[in-house]
């Protein structure tokens, strides 16, 4: 038995050893999601495909459903063909289209090629949605009856699918209509509070809250917040029940999309990264979005070439600029921020421009002042016995935050407006443009002073 001291992918690499399966199976199943996908993430391919191999195919895909969707088609990735088919076969249908979407398309038409004939075409339909849509979130597994059933033909059909599929989390069956359009929603309590001989019909509850396949995981989340439900049902155009999205997978939809932003706004450009990937396919997501900013902050730069002879008299200069630069960066980067999550939540659509500008202004002002103020002093107290350079650091400053918070709050929208992600395009667009700003109007300000014999 491995020391239960070790660390968890030791003691995993140990059970492997001894191919003891009983052991290994309940050992994951005490280890909670994040400490499987972190064991996960320390063990090589091989050893991870020697884990799947050693578990049953359920087993397996209860394993898989634990780890980030991204994490777990890499894993699937690396089987055998057949080997992964039989867990993809035993996933709940949102996870096994999550996990297909992430392959690449051969490598999952192949997988699908394995597949029961009936599994393999549930999962195409729901890949033909969205994955941030209630079409591309919902399970297509669960109860329904017709509105002609009766009270002990739900209750008998509802035991005896609890037999064969006992993991099957129930909380409402749904009625429909002879077209299969959703008519009703059935609470489990009410089944048994109910004469066995009533018609379902009587005693549903008529025009539930629906969502259609088409509904954004933005409408999602708000919806949830409103409505506390276990789950909704979702229907397509015609009103016929196609599947539900439940509250805990909108939830985490919710978390693996705000996690894929943070990492477009830190130059992850293309899909996501964990550091078990390949060393090259980590190195060159990374790249891709670096290049492109060195090019960027290279057309910064050279507004400082233009300005040379003034650097060269008055060299101080080069101790303010990076401050002035980083201060503004940060300034507009909390209004990128904040337009970003607005537009997530709803809150602003790109035609908001002058509203969210106006609001914009008026932070960028105060702060502006008040940063530009502290800045001139500490330059006049300690690099001249003058006010004049302070004045014009502070200026300068005051100007570039006004700037800075002005394209940071609209630089989301006018992206958003033509179809690119903000998260990707607003950081450098921002940065380039406020260095810029930034150093003009520092050697600019600078210039005219040393022209005119300020200074």
């Amino acid at each position: 038995m491995p020391e239960i001291t070790s660390p968890p992918w030791e003691t995993i690499r140990e059970f492997v050893e001894a191919k003891d399966a009983t052991g290994l199976d309940n050992f994951l199943d005490n280890l909670s999601p994040g400490d499987i996908a972190r064991a996960f993430s320390r063990l090589d391919e091989e050893e991870r495909n020697a884990v799947l191999h050693l578990l049953e195919p359920e087993d397996a895909a209860d394993l898989l459903e634990e780890m980030a969707d991204t994490q777990g088609a890499d894993i699937i990735e690396d089987l055998p063909v057949h080997a992964a088919a039989s867990i993809i076969e035993e996933m709940e249908s949102d996870h096994r289209a999550d996990i297909l979407g992430k392959l690449d398309e051969e490598d999952a038409e192949a997988i699908l090629n394995q597949m029961d004939p009936e599994e393999a075409k549930d999962a195409r339909e729901l890949l033909r949605y969205d994955s941030e849509t209630a079409g591309g979130i919902m399970v297509t597994e669960y109860f329904v009856y017709p509105d002609s059933a009766t009270v002990a033909e739900v209750q008998e059909d509802l035991r005896r699918k609890s037999e064969t599929h006992p993991d099957t989390g129930v909380q409402y069956v749904y009625v429909e209509s002879a077209r299969h359009a959703l008519l009703g929603v059935l609470r489990l309590r009410d089944l048994f509070f109910t004469p066995p001989t009533a018609n379902i019909k009587s005693v549903m509850v008529a025009n539930p809250i629906f969502v259609f396949t088409s509904t954004t995981l933005d409408e999602l989340d708000d919806i949830f917040e409103r409505y506390p439900f276990w789950g909704l049902p979702v229907v397509d155009e015609s009103g016929i029940l196609l599947g539900v999205v439940r509250q805990t997978d909108v939830a985490d939809a919710w978390s693996e999309q705000q996690g894929r932003t943070l990492l477009r706004f830190g130059g992850i450009a293309f899909g996501e990264e964990f550091r078990n990937m390949p060393l090259i396919e980590r190195s060159s997501k990374r790249l891709s979005w670096l290049f492109i900013n060195m090019g960027l902050s290279t057309l910064a730069a050279s507004v400082i070439l233009g300005h040379q002879e003034t650097v060269n008299r008055l060299f101080v200069l080069v101790f303010f600029m990076p401050i002035i630069c980083n201060m503004s960066g940060c300034s507009g980067n909390q209004a990128v921020a904040v337009s970003i999550r607005e537009l997530t939540l709803g809150l602003i659509k790109p035609e908001d421009f002058w509203h969210v500008w106006i609001k914009e202004l008026q932070v960028g002002l105060i702060n502006g002042v008040l940063l530009g103020l502290s800045l001139g002093l500490m330059s006049w107290l300690f690099w001249n016995e003058t006010a004049t350079l302070g004045m014009l650091v502070g200026t300068a400053f005051a100007l570039n935050t006004l700037i800075a918070v002005s394209l940071g709050g609209l630089i989301p929208l006018l992206l958003r407006k033509f179809k690119v992600d903000p998260a990707l395009g607003a950081p450098p667009i921002l940065t380039t443009l406020t260095d810029m700003c930034g150093f003009t109007l520092v050697l600019g300000f600078a210039r005219l002073a040393i022209e005119t014999g300020i200074i």
